[in-house]
């Protein structure tokens, strides 16, 4: 899909190919008056769009399906040019994407449809129901690494709950969100329902503080806490999906080969830019040794560059090659060993795998999110241990654990919104389950009936449907009606 030329009356961002420095796209830079009119364009769409009904808004986003899935080709490869990313990992977020996307057009009717629910005994005259109604517009920010997948985790749910979205993708991928909302306004002409503003921070603060009904924003800690305080000046709440630092824990009963597989695959695919990427391994004793050097072998393999053999591309972000670098020299200079790639595996763009063993507790690789094609590995006595260091971190958001008799246990004992058993990042795939973190990781959900009813109000209704003898709610009661009223509940609640 071709790109507007911009208005060379306003400011404009170029983003450009991490890879090569080549202009992708170059951009209107939003201010507050271009977001105040998008937002408030949106509010006018949101009424026809949310007046629809679930049959109609399901109608037009299969057909917003059927648009992504036909032209995935030419999505994908601008999510490569743009973001830097191989071709087969952006398929990847193609197809999630389109998963998720039919599976949210698909049950919100059942997610969110109008239903009855019992009255208690005071009123049992009285019929009750709850529905869950459209908030209105919805403002998303979204990330640079996933620039597609993940935001449309909000926005998908968001329209098939009836809401309008207003969409400020990431300044380094505006691109990929400008070819989303315009593939949308192909099969949904009739009013601007998905929009999207381009800019860098600045634009964002300003969706913050347009008057939105829900702001979802995806990205780390540190601007959460922005977006949160900016959101706070109009009480609009927010959802807010932010940094991991996911755990993968080996016990001794793992399958090794399928672990150091995972393990490989977790830690390093998209060059390791991923919210729930795995950035530390805890490995029993009994299988440490197994463990380490099956993912040396398999590590080895991997290949950063640009080219169509390339299993990793370049970090997205030039910034992030100075964290990943401090993280590095930090760990080596602690006693840390590199048993494949080191300190000379940062060549910018690229950054080649890089194992660790002997990482010390302190090192900043074990402690802050690192964001690039890193595993350090650590050896413990058991999986008990495993479970105290792996939830020893001011994140929650994944985890994974290989295992085979206490699989779920260590699963469900992690502080984490989501971990996989014997797999790794395998919650992200399934549409039904959420997708959310406690602690520093953030909080609210995407996907699932849970990120359905987070685009929506819940709405209680009772309607009397004949009046009782005795009216309780009424100056006139008699003088009798709450002490017998008393004396029921004791008897009904106050026996042991």
């Amino acid at each position: 899909m071709a790109i507007a030329p911009p208005d060379l009356t306003t400011p404009t961002l170029e983003s450009r190919n991490p890879a090569t420095g080549e202009v992708v796209a170059t951009l209107p830079v939003d201010g507050p008056s271009e977001v105040a009119a998008a937002v408030a364009a949106a509010r006018r769409a949101a009424a026809w769009w949310g007046g629809l009904g679930f049959e109609q808004r399901a109608r037009r986003l299969n057909a917003f399906k059927r648009r992504l899935a036909r032209d995935s080709a030419a999505l994908c490869d601008l999510v490569h040019r743009e973001n830097g990313k191989p071709l087969a990992d952006a398929y990847t977020e193609a197809v999630l994407t389109v998963d998720h996307l039919a599976w949210a057009a698909r049950n919100a009717p059942k997610v969110l449809r109008r239903r009855a629910v019992w009255p208690n005994a005071l009123a049992l005259n009285h019929a009750a129901t709850v529905e869950y109604q459209p908030l209105g517009v919805v403002g998303v920010i979204g990330p640079w690494n996933y620039p597609v997948y993940t935001p449309m985790g909000s926005i998908a749910y968001a329209l098939a709950a009836g809401n309008a979205v207003v969409f400020k993708p990431s300044e380094y991928t505006p691109a990929v969100g400008r070819w989303l909302a315009d593939a949308f306004a192909d099969v949904v002409p009739e009013h601007p329902v998905f929009t999207v503003v381009t800019g860098y921070g600045d634009t964002g603060a300003a969706l913050c503080r347009a008057g939105v009904d829900k702001l979802a924003f995806t990205g780390s800690a540190a601007t959460g806490r922005k977006v949160m305080a900016a959101c706070a000046e109009r009480l609009t709440p927010v959802l807010l999906e932010l940094g991991g630092k996911d755990a993968l824990i080996v016990d001794d009963d793992a399958d090794v080969d399928a672990a150091a597989t995972a393990a490989v695959w977790g830690g390093l695919q998209n060059a390791g830019q991923a919210c729930i990427a795995v950035e530390r391994v805890y490995v029993t004793e009994p299988v440490y040794d197994r463990f380490v050097e099956r993912v040396v072998d398999l590590a080895s393999r991997v290949r950063a560059g640009s080219g169509r053999d390339a299993h990793i591309g370049p970090i997205t972000m030039p910034g992030q090659v100075d964290v990943i670098e401090r993280h590095l020299r930090d760990a080596l200079d602690r006693g840390a060993r590199a048993v494949v790639g080191g300190a000379d595996a940062v060549h910018r763009p690229y950054v080649d795998p890089v194992v660790l063993v002997d990482v010390p507790d302190g090192a900043l690789i074990l402690r802050e999110e690192t964001f690039g094609p890193t595993l350090p590995i650590v050896k413990v006595r058991d999986a008990d241990e495993a479970v105290t260091r792996a939830n020893d971190t001011a994140y929650g958001l994944a985890g994974a654990v290989f295992a085979r008799r206490r699989g779920t246990e260590i699963a469900r004992r992690l502080r984490a919104g989501m971990t996989s058993v014997n797999s790794v990042l395998t919650f992200a795939t399934v549409p039904r389950l959420p997708f959310g973190g406690v602690g520093e990781s953030g909080f609210g959900r995407i996907h699932g009936p849970d990120g359905l009813r987070e685009f929506s109000r819940a709405k209680a209704i009772t309607r009397q449907r004949f009046p009782l003898p005795v009216e309780l709610q009424s100056f006139a009661r008699p003088a009798w009606a709450l002490p017998a009223l008393a004396r029921a509940t004791r008897l009904r609640h106050g026996r042991r």
